[in-house]
C-alpha cells in the first residue's frame, strides 16, 4: 500500500490546490482522430444507472458521431471484473477502486490497467486535485477519479437563520448551538442513519477523527494497520466525541433509528425541515437534488441546505478528502486508440465538474465551490484537509473504526473496551 502513495509533497501540493482554487479558463476539445471513425466503447461499474456518463456519451458522439458508447452494470460486479476483463466481450473502460492494489484477488484487474500518466494520451490530470491521484512504484497512473467522497453534515440553513444562529466551525460551538435548538423544542439537532455501521452516522463522525489522529503518528498508523491493540487509542478521540453528543441528547438515537437506510430515507427526513443538522457522506447528499421534488415537505416550503464539515475538535472539522469513482482503461481493450480519445474528453476540467454536477457527487477537481452545496468544503484550512489514501489508511484499519463507532454509538461496548479490543472488533 505505501508503494502506491505519492510523497508527502504530493499532499501538500493538494491542499494548495484546494486552498487556491484556481479559475482555468476551458479549453475547447481538439480532436486527434478521424471524425468517421466507426467503433464501440463500453464502460461497466457498480452503478445501477450513470446519467451523468451517458450525457457525457452525448456531447462525445457530437465530435464522434459514429463512435457507440454503453454503459453496463454487470451482476456481482468486485467479483467478475477480473473474469470480465479476460474474455471476448471485455470493456474498455471499468470502475476501480484504490483496495484492489495489493490484493492476489484483483492482481488480474490490475495487469489490465493502462498507465493512464503516459503523456502521449494527453489526459488533464493537472485538473484533478494531486491527493486523490494513485501512482505506483513506478510512478504510472492506474486509475483517475471522476467523483470524491467527503464526511460531513446536511445544515439546514434557513432554520439556523429562523433561530438566529450561527453554522458551527468548532467543537464548542456545535455543543452551543446543539443545546440551542434543544432547548426550543427540537427533538433531535442531530441526526443519521444508526440502524447499522454500513454507512452509519457514528462511522461518520468518528472516523475523520481518527485520520487526523493518525496523520501526524507514522508509528501508531503502522501499528493501526497491523490491527496492533496499542492503535486503539487512535479512536478515543473521535468515540469520546461522539458519545458527549449523544449522551447530551443532541443526537436522539431512537428518533434515528425511524430512518430506514442511509441514502433516500436520509434525505428525506431531511426534507421535513425539522432536522438542523443530518449528518451523512457526500455520497447520500448526491441525491437530495433530485428528492427535493419527492419530499411532500420540502415542495410544499423548500429551505437552503449545504454540507458542511462536523466540528468535533476544537479547531473544526476534517475535509476527508477521497475518491469515489475511478476509471482505469483496459490496455488489452479493442479500439484503444479511441479509447484514449475519450478519456482525454472525459478528465478535463469542464467535464468532471459537468458530471459531479448532475450527479451531485464532489468533484475530484480543484474547483470545489463550483457547487455551492459543497462550498464550505472549500473554506476549509490546508492544515484540515486529509487524504487517507497518501496517508497510508488501509480497508482492514477503516473496517475496524468503522465497527468501533457502531458498537460505542450504539451502547453494545464502552469506549474503553472498543480501544483495547481494537484489531478484533467485528460487527
Amino acid at each position: 500500500m505505501k508503494q502506491m502513495r505519492y510523497a508527502i509533497l504530493t499532499a501538500l501540493l493538494a491542499a494548495a490546490s484546494m486552498a487556491c482554487l484556481p479559475k482555468v479558463q476551458a479549453e475547447e476539445f481538439q480532436p486527434m482522430l478521424d471524425t468517421d471513425t466507426e467503433c464501440e466503447i463500453t464502460v461497466v461499474g457498480s452503478y445501477s444507472n450513470f446519467e451523468a456518463l451517458e450525457a457525457e456519451f452525448d456531447s462525445f458522439n457530437e465530435i464522434y458521431p459514429y463512435v457507440e458508447l454503453s454503459y453496463v452494470k454487470p451482476d456481482d460486479y468486485n467479483n467478475l471484473l477480473g473474469t470480465i476483463l479476460g474474455t471476448n466481450d471485455a470493456p474498455n473502460i471499468f470502475f476501480s477502486y484504490t483496495w484492489m492494489f495489493g490484493d492476489e484477488k484483483y492482481q488480474a484487474v490490475v495487469d489490465h490497467m493502462e498507465d493512464l500518466s503516459d503523456p502521449q494520451l494527453g489526459l488533464d490530470l493537472e485538473c484533478i486535485r494531486p491527493s486523490l491521484l494513485n501512482a505506483d512504484a513506478d510512478g504510472q497512473v492506474l486509475m483517475v477519479p471522476v467523483f470524491a467522497r467527503n464526511y460531513g453534515m446536511l445544515v439546514n440553513n434557513d432554520l439556523f437563520e429562523k433561530e438566529g444562529l450561527q453554522i458551527p466551525t468548532t467543537r464548542e460551538e456545535l455543543q452551543a448551538v446543539c443545546q440551542a435548538f434543544l432547548d426550543r423544542g427540537y427533538a433531535s439537532p442531530m441526526m443519521g442513519f444508526s440502524a447499522n455501521a454500513s454507512g452509519c452516522l457514528m462511522n461518520t463522525l468518528v472516523y475523520p477523527e481518527v485520520v487526523a489522529a493518525l496523520a501526524g503518528n507514522p508509528e501508531a498508523l503502522q501499528a493501526a494497520n497491523e490491527m496492533d491493540p496499542s492503535a486503539g487509542e487512535s479512536m478515543r478521540q473521535g468515540l469520546e466525541a461522539m458519545m458527549q453528543l449523544i449522551g447530551n441528547g443532541y443526537i436522539n438515537l431512537e428518533k434515528c433509528n425511524e430512518i430506514s437506510d442511509n441514502y433516500t430515507e436520509v434525505i428525506l427526513r431531511f426534507f421535513e425541515g425539522d432536522v438542523p443538522m443530518m449528518i451523512c457522506t457526500g455520497d447520500t447528499v448526491s441525491g437530495t437534488g433530485k428528492r427535493e421534488s419527492q419530499s411532500e415537505a420540502f415542495t410544499k416550503t423548500p429551505f437552503t441546505y449545504s454540507f458542511t464539515p462536523v466540528p468535533l475538535s476544537e479547531a473544526g472539522g476534517y475535509f476527508v478528502d477521497s475518491p469515489s469513482i475511478e476509471f482505469s482503461v483496459n490496455k488489452t481493450c479493442e479500439n484503444l486508440d479511441m479509447t484514449n480519445e475519450f478519456m482525454r474528453f472525459l478528465i478535463t476540467r469542464e467535464e468532471l465538474n459537468k458530471m459531479a454536477s448532475v450527479k451531485r457527487l464532489v468533484t475530484p477537481t480543484t474547483d470545489l465551490s463550483f457547487d455551492a452545496v459543497y462550498e464550505p468544503f472549500s473554506q476549509v484550512p490546508v492544515e484540515r484537509v486529509l487524504s487517507p489514501e497518501v496517508i497510508g489508511i488501509t480497508d482492514p484499519l477503516v473496517a475496524q473504526v468503522r465497527n468501533a463507532a457502531y458498537l460505542v454509538g450504539s451502547g453494545s461496548l464502552t469506549v474503553d473496551e472498543a480501544v483495547s479490543q481494537y484489531g478484533s472488533l467485528a460487527q
